[in-house]
């Protein structure tokens, strides 16, 4: 298995807002490292794809840094949801990436600045 991580660094503008890109991501989505830098507590951010507009993270009120791990739903052939059989729960995969994700920043404060790794797999 080939294990590649993508790091972006994220500044804030004067309104402790920012949207940044990522590099071209190829894979399959194993998860998402954001790291405090400064981002002031509370801050919120979207991160989707920017080829489908899929969400990959989406979080309000942030203040420490956290690793989340995006999976999809998966569905039969004929389009139902795959469920495990004993509590009738969804079946999730990791999501394939092919191209850059979008970062939205809100509320980090002035000229603050936060990392996200992207980890594919």
């Amino acid at each position: 298995m080939f294990v590649q991580t993508y790091p972006v660094e994220v500044t804030t503008d004067g309104s402790g807002d920012a949207t940044v890109f990522s590099p071209e991501l190829n894979g399959l989505l194993d998860r998402i490292q954001y790291v405090k830098d400064d981002f002031a507590d509370g801050v919120d951010f979207t991160i989707t794809l920017e080829s489908t507009g899929e969400t990959l993270w989406a979080e309000n009120d942030v203040n420490a840094a956290a690793v989340r791990a995006p999976r999809q739903p998966v569905h039969s052939p004929a389009g139902a949801a795959l469920l495990y059989a004993d509590a009738g729960e969804p079946v999730s995969d990791l999501i394939a990436v092919n191209g850059r994700a979008k970062i939205v920043i809100a509320n980090g404060g002035a000229a603050k600045s936060g990392t996200f790794r992207f980890v594919t797999v």
